[in-house]
């Protein structure tokens, strides 16, 4: 059964989801640096951990889902549509892309942020607070991108090798929320980093588990037989 094209109506609306996703993931990229939660992120370890998730975690997530290379291809000049498609195959990008980059970016960063007195010094410095949560941010974007390709993607890599490298990146962020909880980082009290550590370990988790979803239903669609599921 073939179905009915879509309607310039539907495909008017459905060109509207992606910049509104955009809109939402930069919002929550937001509350994590200005508001009642970064504010009090600065004497609630919780509250740090609440930013974390938003800001390295959900905003990416929703950002990679916005896909914002095709927007901007969609809508830039043919020149600039050109210089960006070639900034995309460039050599940098493919390093950046690769998933055990992203991962040692996003994962490794963190380590360092909690284990060594980075988290207490970013507190006491504007700039260092600020690039540490650029580079939060940065990399929960690469990490996404590199798992669930929802943009045009010249470096791809295979299925299973991004849920293996996936698989232990999530490991490598369950164990680090498991030492923040028995080894607070410093200048923050041992009830604050349990609470902060159970968060870090659960709600990472629930939103990891989105994240599985995506690729596992990209997989699926990807490798299953064509027409397995026609009408």
């Amino acid at each position: 059964m073939v179905g009915s094209p879509p309607s310039p109506l539907t495909s008017k609306c459905w060109g509207l989801i992606p910049p509104m996703i955009a809109a939402v993931a930069g919002s929550f990229a937001a509350s994590a640096i200005i508001g009642p939660i970064a504010n009090r992120a600065h004497m609630d370890f919780t509250a740090h951990m609440v930013g974390h998730l938003l800001l390295g975690m959900i905003a990416p997530i929703l950002l990679v889902l916005a896909a914002p290379i095709t927007l901007a291809l969609r809508t830039l000049d043919v020149q600039s549509a050109r210089r960006l498609s070639k900034l995309l195959k460039s050599w940098p990008l493919r390093i950046l892309s690769n998933p055990i980059t992203a991962s040692a970016l996003n994962i490794g960063g963190l380590w360092i942020l909690y284990t060594t007195g980075l988290h207490g010094l970013m507190h006491q410095n504007a700039l260092l607070h600020a690039l540490v949560h650029f580079h939060v941010f940065i990399a929960g974007y690469l990490f996404t991108a590199s798992m669930i390709y929802m943009d045009p993607a010249p470096h791809r890599f295979s299925f299973m090798f991004r849920a293996i490298v996936f698989i232990i990146s999530l490991a490598g962020h369950d164990i680090l929320s498991k030492y923040i909880f028995a080894h607070p980082p410093g200048g923050v009290t041992k009830e604050q980093a349990e609470n902060g550590g159970m968060l870090m370990y659960y709600a990472g988790d629930a939103i990891d588990v989105a994240l599985i979803c995506i690729l596992c239903y990209q997989w699926f669609k990807a490798t299953r037989p064509k027409g397995s599921l026609a009408l």
